[in-house]
């Protein structure tokens, strides 16, 4: 058996009335008030003790109660040098106590020691103390054979059940606490991922709607500058405030993913190509895609089209949308723009985590997200379970 067996002290959750069931804390209590009650009275009713040897034995009764305290309460604490103390004062409490003519109190108190022992010690000191105690009350107890044998049994088994209850309690315990971090843990957790899906959905849709606002507001000033048309100044303002009015939309249809409701992702990625100019092709056999993987598409090509309009607004620029057997794909390739066609302060404009967004919500996914150049332009490709 390993050493740390026989020095392992019984865990403060066994021991501790705290954390026992308000019913078990009850009947405890009411059992030791039976118990004291009986040993006192059966102390006191044989006659033998009258006047101060009355008061004698009274002092010596709330002794004896102070070591059980001492016993129990240094036990708890795992200090085993006090423990010990309180183990040998008890012992020579309960043989004065017998040469007193006291035999029940002597013979409560070796039993007492002997489950307490077992119950609160170390192996490696409940065994000696149960054994002394037990000792004791063989050689004084005047019992006959049998019955002095069944005590012990008895005692031994009463000790060792009760240590192994409250191991069993004490596990129990450390399980439910275990358990309750865990889920506690969880909620947390739970908590931050809905909280970054949000702060996802959130720079997505500003991040879009903010953006193409500022692209059409940025190309109206800039012909303010150079005396453009009024009409052509008019028409960048309109399509500033057409933007501001998707934008809200899309927040609306952000809230509805968030609620887990299904995203047409093919009528607006339909909506979405006319409005931008690009030519958008489907291949396989459309369906209804979750809200998450619809959203994830949605997003991509809106941060990609964005891209487009401030990188390379006059190139030419593609969708396709390809249902796969157990994902959906999404490719935007755009040519390179001409020489002049994009304004410095258009390509500078916005917060410069779109692609890393992109990547961030595909892998959440479970899919991936590549881009990078391609033949002179950009390309864009977006692939997730659904």
């Amino acid at each position: 058996m390993p050493l740390e067996t026989w020095t392992r002290w019984p865990s403060v959750e066994a021991l501790a009335q705290e954390r026992r069931s308000r019913p078990r804390q009850l009947l405890n209590g009411f059992s030791r008030t039976v118990l004291v009650t009986v040993i006192v009275w059966g102390t006191y009713a044989t006659g033998r003790f009258t006047g101060w040897s009355a008061v004698l034995m009274a002092g010596r009764l709330l002794i004896i109660g102070g070591l059980f305290y001492l016993l129990t309460r240094t036990s708890r604490l795992h200090r085993i040098g006090p423990a010990l103390v309180a183990v040998g004062a008890l012992l020579a409490s309960a043989a004065l106590a017998h040469h007193g003519g006291a035999m029940l109190l002597a013979n409560a108190v070796w039993c007492g020691v002997a489950v307490i022992g077992l119950l609160r010690l170390p192996l490696a000191a409940a065994l000696p103390t149960c054994a002394a105690a037990l000792a004791s009350y063989a050689v004084g107890s005047g019992d006959g054979f049998v019955a002095m044998m069944a005590t012990v049994v008895g005692m031994v088994l009463l000790g060792y059940l009760l240590r192994l209850d409250g191991e069993a309690r004490s596990s129990a315990q450390r399980l439910v606490e275990q358990e309750l971090a865990a889920r506690a843990a969880e909620a947390e957790s739970a908590a931050l991922a809905e909280r970054a899906r949000i702060a996802r959905e959130i720079h997505d849709v500003l991040a879009h709607s903010l953006s193409a606002q500022l692209v059409h507001l940025e190309a109206a000033r800039l012909m303010l500058d150079r005396g453009a048309e009024r009409e052509q100044i008019r028409e960048r303002v309109v399509a500033a405030r057409r933007m501001a009015q998707d934008g809200l939309v899309e927040t609306r249809q952000a809230l509805s993913a968030l609620r887990g409701e299904f995203t047409p992702v093919g009528e607006f990625l339909v909506e979405l190509a006319g409005a931008q100019g690009a030519v958008l092709t489907v291949h396989g056999t459309p369906r209804p895609l979750v809200a998450e993987a619809g959203l994830a598409v949605r997003r991509t090509a809106q941060e990609a089209l964005t891209n487009v309009r401030k990188h390379a607004s006059g190139g030419a620029c593609t969708l396709r949308l390809s249902y796969l057997a157990h994902e959906v794909e999404l490719e935007i390739r755009n040519a390179a723009s001409a020489p002049g066609e994009v304004s410095p302060e258009l390509a500078s404009s916005g917060s410069g985590y779109g692609l890393l967004g992109m990547r961030e919500r595909a892998e959440l996914l479970g899919g991936s997200l590549l881009a990078g150049p391609d033949d002179g332009g950009w390309r864009v490709l977006l692939r997730v379970p659904a």
